[in-house]
C-alpha cells in the first residue's frame, strides 16, 4: 500500500514547495522518497540517482526561483524527484514510455528543464553559458549546475571549471558525491565548517583580511594570500577547487536538509563571490526498499513488485548481446595474453566486468573520459597489445577526433566492441546507436562489422582479435540476443565478405547488422505473393563486399538495402559503389532503407523500429512499391 503524501499532495509547482515552513521540509522529502519508490515500482527506470538527491532536490527547489534561477541537472537520470516537484507528477509513472516522460531533462517539457541532458559532465558548460548570457543581458539570476562525482572524471568538466574560473562569472555549481570520498567522513562537524566558510561573517572577515594583506610588503602578501588559501584547503579538502578559481564550500551532508537549505541559502545570498562549488555528500539509492542493496544492480531496473519488492525479469531466454560479448572476449584473452580490455566507466553495461572476474589486471576502467579511453587504447596497440575499446555507439561519438588522430591516422589496430548499436528503447534519442556506420565507415583503412546475430558476434569478436594492421569495429544491439545456437569457439571471418541466407530470384535483399531477422520474415512473406526472394547479410560496412553486391544487382530486379543507421551509412556505400562501376540503371532497382533522417523518441524497441519503417512489413512494401505494386496487398496480420 502506498505511504500517504499530505504535504507533497499539496506542491504543483515549486512555488508551492517555497511557501512551507523550513520545519516542514523533511516531511516532504520523506514523502517525495515514498513517491519516487511507488512509481519506479510501476515503471521502472534509474531508480538509485535519483533516491540520492531527495533532500538535495527539496532543497534546490526551496532556496532558487526557479525556472527563473536555472537548474541544470547533470546526465539528468537522477531528476524524477525533480520532475514531481516541477507539475509532472501526474505523469512520472509513465517515464520511459512511449509517449510519457523522458527518463531524462528535455526542454521541450518543462520550462523547469532549462538543458537537455544524458550524457554526463555537459552541466557546467552548459551553466556557464547561461551565466554569461545573464550577464551580457544585466540580470541578476541564478544559475545553478547538479553534477555527479563521476561526471567530474570528465575532461569536460574541468575545461568548464577552468573557463568559469578565469572569467570569475557568477555561478554555482553542486558536487553531489556519492561515492569517490574526495573529502573526510560528513560529520556535525564538518557542516558547521561549511556553513561557517558559506557566510556572511567568514567572508566579510575574508575581505578585511584580503584589505589588510593588500598593505603587506609583496611578499607577505603572497605568504598570507597562500596561508588563507591552504588553510582552507586543509579545513574543508576544497584546495583542488579553489586552484580552478572556485570558492569551494563543503563538504555538506546531503541527506540533512536543515544544513542543506542553511549553506544554499549562505551561498545564494553571497553575491560578491564569483564561481562557487558546495560539496554534497549523499548516497545513492538511499531509502531504497530492498534488502541486499547493490548500487550498480539499482542503478537502473525493470519495475518490481511492491509488496514483495521482487524485481520484474525478462521472460525470454536468449542471452544477451552483451553477455556474448563478454564470453568471447573472454575466451580471446584466455587464447592470447596481449588482449586486453577498455571501458568508460560501463563495466557493467558492456559486460567488462565478467572480464575483470577473470582477467583484473588486464581490464581498464577509465572514468567518464571515452577520449582518454580510445588514445589510451591507442598507445597499447603501439606497444603490441590488443586493446579492446568497449563503448556504446552513443558514448564512442564523445572520442571521435582520437578516433580519426591518435588511431585511423596511424592504423594502430584497436578494436571498438559498440554495444547499443540502433535503437536503443527506453533510453531514447540520447542513447540511440544511429550514427557508428556513417562515421566510422568514412574513415580510411577502419573494418566496420555488424552482428546479425549472437553467433555472428562470437566470430567477430574472433576477428577482430585477429585483425592486426588497421582499426577494426564491430556493433550489436542492447538486449536479448536471436536466440541461435552459439559456435563453440569465435572463427575470423573473411575480411569484407558478406553470406547468402537465402536463395531467391526475383528481390534481392541485402541486410547489415540486426534487421536480418526482419528482411527473413518479408522474404518469407513476398514469397507467398509470388516474389522469389534472395537474403544476404553484408557483415562488413567496410571493406563492402563488392562482389556480392554486384552479384545481387546483376540477378535480380529489385535490390533493396536495410540497416539500423542513419542515412549516409552502408546504403550509401553500397549506392557510392554501384555508381562507380557503372552498374546504376541497368534494369535493376534499387533502394536504401535506414533510420530515417529524425530523432527518434523513447517507448519499446519494438515501437521505435515501427515508427523508423524498419519491421518486416515495412521491407516487403518497399520491395512491392518498387516493382510498382500496391502495398495493399500485404496481409500485415502475418507480418505483426
Amino acid at each position: 500500500m502506498a505511504q500517504p503524501t499530505p504535504l507533497l499532495d499539496t506542491i504543483r509547482t515549486p512555488a508551492d514547495l517555497r511557501a512551507m515552513p523550513v520545519s516542514s521540509l523533511a516531511q516532504v522529502a520523506s514523502e517525495l522518497r515514498a513517491e519516487t519508490i511507488d512509481a519506479a515500482a510501476v515503471s521502472g527506470g534509474h531508480f538509485g540517482a535519483g533516491l540520492g538527491v531527495i533532500e538535495l532536490t527539496v532543497a534546490l527547489h526551496y532556496v532558487f526561483d526557479t525556472p527563473r534561477d536555472r537548474l541544470i541537472w547533470d546526465v539528468g537520470h537522477q531528476t524524477y524527484p525533480h520532475k514531481i516537484l516541477t507539475g509532472r507528477r501526474g505523469r512520472i509513472r509513465s517515464i520511459r514510455r512511449s509517449d510519457g516522460l523522458y527518463g531524462f531533462t528535455q526542454r521541450s517539457e518543462s520550462e523547469y528543464d532549462p538543458f537537455g541532458a544524458a550524457h554526463s559532465s555537459t552541466s557546467i558548460s552548459a551553466g556557464l553559458g547561461m551565466a554569461v548570457a545573464r550577464d551580457l543581458r544585466h540580470q541578476d539570476n541564478q544559475v545553478v549546475c547538479v553534477i555527479g562525482d563521476g561526471a567530474m572524471s570528465a575532461g569536460m568538466a574541468y575545461e568548464a571549471m577552468n573557463n568559469a574560473g578565469a572569467m570569475d562569472t557568477r555561478l554555482i555549481v553542486i558536487l553531489n558525491d556519492n561515492g569517490m570520498s574526495i573529502a573526510p567522513a560528513v560529520g556535525a562537524l564538518t557542516n558547521y565548517l561549511s556553513w561557517l566558510v558559506s557566510s556572511r561573517p567568514f567572508l566579510g572577515l575574508r575581505d578585511i583580511a584580503k584589505q589588510l594583506a593588500r598593505r603587506f610588503p609583496r611578499g607577505l602578501r603572497a605568504v598570507a594570500g597562500r596561508a588563507e588559501e591552504y588553510a582552507r584547503g586543509m579545513l574543508t579538502g576544497g584546495t583542488l577547487f579553489e586552484e580552478l578559481g572556485f570558492y569551494y564550500v563543503g563538504p555538506v551532508d546531503g541527506h540533512n536538509i536543515d544544513t542543506l537549505v542553511s549553506v544554499l541559502q549562505n551561498v545564494r545570498e553571497a553575491k560578491s563571490l564569483g564561481p562557487v562549488l558546495v560539496h554534497v555528500i549523499t548516497e545513492k539509492g538511499k531509502g531504497h526498499p530492498f534488502a541486499k542493496p547493490d548500487l550498480e544492480k539499482y542503478h537502473a531496473i525493470s519495475g518490481f513488485d511492491p509488496t514483495t519488492r521482487e524485481i520484474r525479469k525478462s521472460s525470454g531466454n536468449a542471452p544477451t548481446y552483451t553477455s556474448v560479448f563478454a564470453n568471447a572476449l573472454i575466451e580471446a584473452a584466455r587464447a592470447d595474453e596481449r588482449v586486453v580490455a577498455i571501458t568508460a566507466a560501463m563495466p557493467s553495461g558492456t559486460g567488462l566486468d565478467r572480464f575483470a572476474a577473470v582477467f583484473p589486471t588486464r581490464m581498464f576502467d577509465v572514468g567518464i573520459a571515452e577520449q582518454h579511453a580510445v588514445t589510451f587504447a591507442a598507445g597499447l596497440a603501439v606497444e603490441g597489445f590488443k586493446p579492446f575499446c568497449a563503448i556504446y555507439s552513443s558514448f564512442l561519438q564523445r572520442a571521435y577526433d582520437q578516433i580519426i588522430h591518435d588511431v585511423a591516422l596511424q592504423k594502430l589496430p584497436v578494436r571498438f566492441a559498440i554495444d547499443r548499436a540502433g535503437l536503443v528503447g527506453q533510453d531514447g534519442a540520447t542513447h540511440a546507436g544511429s550514427y557508428d556506420i556513417a562515421y566510422l565507415a568514412a574513415l580510411p583503412s577502419m573494418v566496420v562489422m555488424a552482428a546479425a546475430d549472437e553467433a555472428e558476434l562470437v566470430h567477430m569478436v574472433a576477428t577482430a582479435a585477429a585483425i592486426d594492421d588497421r582499426p577494426s569495429a564491430f556493433r550489436y544491439p542492447r538486449g536479448e540476443a536471436q536466440g541461435v545456437d552459439l559456435p563453440e569457439h569465435g572463427v575470423p571471418l573473411e575480411i569484407g565478405r558478406g553470406r547468402i541466407i537465402r536463395e531467391g530470384t526475383k528481390v534481392a535483399i541485402l541486410s547489415l547488422g540486426a534487421r536480418l531477422g526482419e528482411c527473413l520474415k518479408a522474404a518469407e512473406h513476398l514469397a507467398s505473393l509470388g516474389l522469389s526472394a534472395t537474403v544476404a547479410d553484408a557483415r562488413f560496412a567496410k571493406p563492402l563486399d563488392h562482389a556480392l553486391v554486384n552479384r545481387l544487382v546483376q540477378h535480380h530486379e529489385i535490390l533493396v538495402t536495410v540497416e539500423d543507421g542513419a542515412v549516409g551509412g552502408f546504403g550509401s556505400h553500397v549506392l557510392h559503389h554501384l555508381a562507380g562501376s557503372n552498374l546504376l540503371g541497368r534494369g535493376c532497382r534499387v533502394r536504401s532503407m535506414n533510420l530515417p533522417d529524425v530523432f527518434i523518441g523513447h517507448g519499446t524497441p519494438k515501437e521505435q523500429y515501427e515508427q523508423a519503417g524498419l519491421t518486416a512489413r515495412h521491407i516487403a512494401a518497399e520491395v512491392l512499391s518498387a516493382l510498382d505494386r500496391d502495398a495493399r496487398e500485404l496481409d500485415f496480420r502475418s507480418l505483426a
